[in-house]
């Protein structure tokens, strides 16, 4: 019992290390590894190329795959040259089988050592985060050790020699069980890895063992394509259309297990090498066979999986899970989310006036309902957020996360502040059947219209960060609240002319317009982050002419 523990302790080890290695290298070159895919998909063979680069930094196709989605959500890129990318994932995943296959026993020690004094000296820098790769590199090799040395005692057990005999006889078993595992373990790297120690400790038999390496490569496909069904069909094409590719490979590879069997012993390594070496061989081959072949199956995907009937489809949910192991692209997603937030914000801002000069209680209610799913949204955005490690964020990184809440919370005041407004709509003029002045229903008018191009502009300053925009919304703002008091004015000025609609909703008035500029401050409070890592912002708007005299009182 203590042996199968230490085992799977030694597997499972195995796992957090391949998972500690793919976040922290995404954390070091999140933002540079989409720039460098995005670059480098002018032609196949360097889509290839770009996809084994960056597949050898992360260890992980299915983050390389999940970048390049991303891109193909927004039409950056082809789903041609997304598949070739693919295709130098999975050959960048194989050589770095064969680089820990082949690295020395002191470099665990080494790494975890090293890894560790680099972390811990300088944490939240760059080299700290590649301190902890180190740590990650150094637990893979040390966990193979460990795996090494528990399958000793199980290796003799009869029940275990029983239970591995009927594998060699089933390849299709072989592949399903590598298959499984890829998917449980999130991993396919640790799985071929796995699969080369037991091998080499006699645990497994080398058919067994090649048919557990097709069946991971198969697996990692089949995680994508799991892990892809909620996004939109233009994601879903490329992890499809990467599993189809995989399934033929295996397919095709399971005549020629025998032949790979006679060959492997002669390359001169022992068995680990040899598991590896041919889990890279049928990689390579793999996109030899099928890099001429991305263009028609891009338009064969394209053609059998259409966009449905635009009354059937979804909004998508920007919120991936797995993007979280990438901070830039999961900060992206959020700031997907709160955009449409957002939308759903000015959806009920748009209906205010349309409420007030109609009396429809119907749309009031409608837009009133709207307020729950931005307070929805608001929660899934912020627990999202919250999942993102701050320490291992960049400055940049850091700042934009701290944007994107700052943004979402005020959506959700506005949100609040607007499902009042229409609250006091229905309760101070629909029902009494009361009606606004003509000058006073225009003076709500050209508010509103102000504060529909103030979110728009908003909405642009959280986009892209333009810092003219961000000082022009600022400027909004006083020019905002001079309205709201000269309107304010006006009114009281028809008070004492005793103008009737005046009277009889003066109360209705004044909350009015004082809430659309409650609604304006939050909108313009989007700028002051632009603004102030621009170092266009004073520490106090207090004037120093007025603080002067203040001071000298104090004396």
């Amino acid at each position: 019992m203590t042996a199968l523990l230490n085992l799977l302790a030694a597997i499972a080890l195995l796992v957090w290390g391949t998972q500690i290695v793919r976040t922290g290298m995404l954390r070091v070159f999140g933002e540079s590894l989409r720039q460098w895919l995005a670059a480098g998909m002018s032609s196949p063979l360097r889509a290839v190329g770009v996809g084994v680069a960056v597949t050898g930094l992360v260890q992980s196709g299915t983050a390389t795959g999940l970048i390049v989605s991303s891109f193909l959500g927004r039409a950056l890129v082809t789903l041609a040259a997304g598949l070739a990318v693919m295709l130098g994932a999975d050959i960048g995943t194989s050589l770095i089988a064969v680089a820990f296959s082949f690295a020395a026993s002191w470099l665990a020690p080494l790494l975890i050592f090293g890894g560790v004094l680099t972390f811990i000296s300088h944490e939240k820098t760059n080299a700290g985060r590649l301190g902890r790769v180190a740590i990650g590199l150094g637990l893979i090799l040390l966990s193979l050790q460990l795996i090494v040395a528990g399958t000793k005692p199980l290796a003799d057990a009869p029940a275990i020699r029983a239970l591995l005999a009927a594998l060699p006889n089933e390849v299709l078993l072989d592949i399903a069980l590598g298959a499984g595992l890829s998917v449980l373990s999130y991993s396919s790297l640790a799985v071929v890895l796995l699969t080369a120690t037991l091998a080499g400790a006699a645990v497994l038999p080398a058919a067994a063992a090649l048919g557990l390496v097709l069946g991971a490569n198969l697996g990692s496909g089949l995680l994508a394509v799991l892990i892809s069904t909620k996004a939109p069909v233009a994601e879903r094409r490329l992890p499809v259309g990467n599993l189809l590719f995989k399934g033929i490979g295996c397919l095709l590879m399971i005549p020629l297990l025998p032949q790979a069997l006679a060959w492997l012993p002669r390359s001169g390594g022992d068995v680990p090498h040899q598991v590896v070496l041919f889990h890279l061989g049928f990689n390579l081959l793999m996109a030899l066979s099928f890099i001429r072949l991305t263009r028609r199956t891009a338009r064969l995907l394209e053609r059998f999986m259409t966009e449905p009937p635009l009354s059937a489809v979804q909004r998508p949910r920007h919120l991936d899970p797995l993007a979280l192991d990438a901070p830039s692209l999961a900060i992206s997603c959020a700031a997907r989310e709160a955009l449409h937030q957002a939308d759903v914000v000015e959806t009920m801002l748009r209906g205010i006036v349309p409420v007030l000069r109609d009396d429809d209680l119907p749309l009031a209610q409608r837009l009133r309902e709207m307020d729950d799913q931005v307070d929805v949204l608001y929660t899934d955005i912020k627990l999202y957020l919250t999942q993102i490690s701050r320490e291992a964020l960049s400055e940049d990184e850091s700042r934009r996360w701290q944007d994107v809440m700052a943004f979402t919370i005020n959506m959700e005041q506005i949100g609040d502040i607007i499902e009042r407004v229409l609250q006091d709509i229905e309760d101070k003029k629909i029902r009494p059947k009361r009606r606004l002045s003509d000058a006073g229903m225009a003076e709500v008018s050209q508010l509103h219209e102000r504060l529909l191009a103030n979110l728009r502009l908003g909405m642009s300053v959280f986009l892209d960060g333009n810092l003219r925009d961000a000082r022009k919304l600022l400027e909004e703002k006083a020019r905002f609240r001079d309205l709201q008091y000269a309107y304010a004015a006006n009114h009281i000025a028809r008070l004492q002319e005793n103008t009737p609609h005046s009277v009889e909703t003066s109360s209705l008035h004044l909350d009015l317009i004082s809430d659309l500029k409650r609604v304006n401050s939050h909108i313009c409070s989007i700028a002051y982050p632009i603004l102030e890592s621009a170092g266009a912002l004073r520490a106090t708007r207090v004037r120093a002419s007025v603080l002067a005299p203040m001071d000298t009182e104090a004396r």
